[in-house]
């Protein structure tokens, strides 16, 4: 009775480890989003952590004729990239992010962790080239 109690204590914290694992460090999507960036700032009661918002302009909305304002929230564990970031608020911005399942206290408040920064520029350098339509 103490060997099957033992073996299933065992395989139950093996189990729990790798459920806590898939949930908290797998790395569930990557990606690159562009926007203005609206704040930067590091927060936190225990772990001060870097937390920002960049707003993504677009023209898909369910009310025609309507533009619609996307926020991206995201975290930065990497304070040097925290930094070059704190000087481009209001910059036209693209970063690369990893996308995990949940959150943890010590890497940030959000699900997107930011881990490269593309490409800062002014509002009025962003590009404003559009593909013509073709009908065939």
């Amino acid at each position: 009775m103490r060997k099957t109690l033992k073996i299933a204590l065992v395989v139950l914290i093996i189990v729990g480890a790798a459920l806590f694992w898939w949930r908290h460090y797998f790395v569930f999507g990557e990606g690159v989003k562009a926007g203005d960036l609206n704040y930067l700032v590091r927060k936190g009661y225990i772990f001060k952590t870097w937390e920002g918002r960049l707003i993504q302009t677009g023209f898909k909305t369910p009310t025609p004729g309507a533009i619609q304002s996307n926020e991206f929230e995201f975290s930065i564990t990497n304070d040097s990239l925290a930094t070059v970031l704190e000087r481009a608020s209001g910059k036209f911005v693209e970063l690369r992010y990893k996308e995990y399942i949940r959150p943890l206290p010590w890497r940030g408040m959000s699900r997107y962790i930011v881990i490269e920064i593309l490409d800062i520029r002014n509002p009025q350098e962003k590009s404003q080239t559009l593909i013509p339509y073709q009908a065939i």
